[in-house]
């Protein structure tokens, strides 16, 4: 169905407001401009954040982790994630060469909360610097350093509606697709999926980190 096929398309801020109403004041009140204390606490507890970016080809969202916190905090404005390594497609990279507005979303697991932070973002290759992001001897090539402009905390509706982190919402082997189906889908054969699937694991193992 095309848009103009709907009944009625919301084009206009004033027409969003008066479907919504009033923003809650307590939705204004957790936003800031710089990292607290209690939402450092909070950041310093995440292994797992989503990365968004735009740039001249689109958009870009790009989960990132790490053991125990997968940023670090660096004062009340700045925070410093490697880039660990990936597929060197540097989709999220590419795009702050040219935008560097930048925005992360922490989830902890188990917790239903989770943190925004909006700004901007610089990449840099600085050696020392990059050493110090070191796991297991393996050096990432660059560092992402985020300078915080807003920071808040979600409330836990989202994942509480979408069972997130409930032990039965978990899905096994057999219930989804596999990486290896997927990519034999959209190569139109030239990769097959048992193959695929069956190195996955020793070739997770080598390129980890």
């Amino acid at each position: 169905m095309s848009s103009a096929q709907y009944a009625r398309r919301i084009e206009t801020v004033e027409q969003l407001e008066s479907l919504y109403g009033e923003v809650a004041e307590r939705a204004l009140i957790k936003e800031t401009d710089h990292i607290t204390e209690r939402y450092r606490e909070f950041i310093e507890q995440s292994p797992f954040v989503v990365v968004a970016t735009a740039g001249p080809d689109g958009l870009d969202c790009s989960p990132r982790g790490d053991p125990a916190s997968v940023v670090r905090v660096v004062d009340d404005r700045t925070v410093m994630m490697p880039d660990r390594r990936g597929n060197n497609r540097l989709d999220a990279l590419r795009n702050l060469m040219v935008d560097s507005r930048v925005s992360l979303l922490f989830l902890i697991p188990g917790i239903g909360e989770t943190m925004r932070i909006n700004g901007r973002a610089e990449v840099v290759a600085d050696p020392e610097l990059c050493e110090s992001f070191a796991i297991d001897g393996k050096i990432p090539q660059t560092v992402l350093v985020v300078h915080v402009e807003r920071i808040y905390f979600q409330c836990q509706k989202a994942l509480i509606r979408s069972r997130l982190w409930e032990a039965d919402s978990r899905k096994g082997a057999g219930q989804v697709p596999t990486a290896g189906a997927m990519i034999a889908e959209v190569a139109g054969g030239e990769v097959d999926s048992e193959s695929y699937d069956s190195a996955y694991a020793e070739r997770l193992k080598n390129t980890i980190y």
